[in-house]
């Protein structure tokens, strides 16, 4: 059985439902990413996304963005990322990492090269933001012959045509994209999520994760009550820009983050 897969079971058993906290790898700079790794699991976080920096993040809003730009300015490079993984995993071998990021890093390393590094480091599942399905034949036959899980995204105006394709290519989980729009923007409306993801569990078994408008732990609570896992991502790495000049705080303020949202999720489980 995978991390992943393993994870879920986990809390399923408990009745209890993941956090998944994202991170862009090399924010503020390289030496934050694995300690803050560290802390956020010991204040709860279940599987961490760990960000590729990229020049070009298109589905990303400005916390993202500016995010990326710091980790760029040491010049962080998904190779650094996937050492930054191999470091994480001396202290940590159970729980699942899931790099996020964009396609192009990976093709220039290739395919076959980056799924086995990667399976070699510990990551556990790959999300490529600008990768759709019906172009992803190839990368996502090196990742499961590597046993690392394709990670795909849904969003409200996925048709159920749609819904069936991912989630046919996925495994590990899915990641249900709660708002149109780039991360870090609008509204959460639970109402509107919950009756697409009944859409969603009635063509696959995999856990659901919903991630984008995620900002406190009264959000992360409403959301766990209807999804099988919370991403949180620009409401944290906000607080990591906010600390940038003082990066031997941001271990701790990140944990503080997540413990919260863990206190939220468990009391109205």
């Amino acid at each position: 059985m995978s991390r992943i897969a393993a994870c879920f079971a986990r809390l399923r058993a408990d009745g209890r439902k993941a956090l998944i906290p994202y991170v862009t790898a090399g924010d503020p700079n390289p030496a934050v990413t694995v300690p803050l790794m560290h802390a956020l699991v010991e204040a709860g976080a279940d599987i961490i996304e760990l960000g590729v920096p990229f020049s070009d993040p298109m589905a990303d809003g400005p916390v993202i963005q500016q995010a990326c730009e710091r980790a760029l300015l040491h010049h962080t490079s998904l190779r650094h990322v996937l050492e930054m993984v191999r470091a994480f995993r001396a202290d940590d071998d159970t729980t699942p990492v899931v790099l996020m990021g964009y396609l192009n890093p990976v093709e220039v390393m290739g395919y076959p090269t980056f799924a086995r590094a990667a399976a070699a480091a510990g990551v556990d599942g790959v999300l490529t933001v600008d990768l759709p399905p019906e172009e992803g034949s190839e990368l996502v036959s090196q990742l499961r012959g590597h046993g690392l899980d394709p990670i795909f995204l849904l969003a409200p105006n996925s048709t159920a045509e749609r819904v069936k394709k991912i989630c046919a290519a996925a495994s590990g989980f899915v990641y249900y994209v709660s708002l149109k729009g780039v991360t870090g923007a609008a509204t959460l409306d639970t109402e509107a999520v919950a009756r697409k993801l009944r859409e969603i569990r009635a063509v696959t078994e995999l856990p659901i994760g919903v991630g984008f408008g995620i900002r406190d732990g009264d959000s992360a609570a409403r959301v766990a009550a209807v999804a099988d896992a919370v991403v949180v991502g620009s409401a944290l790495v906000s607080e990591i820009g906010a600390l940038a000049a003082t990066p031997d705080k941001i271990p701790a303020q990140g944990a503080a983050v997540i413990a919260e949202m863990r206190r939220s999720m468990d009391e109205k489980k």
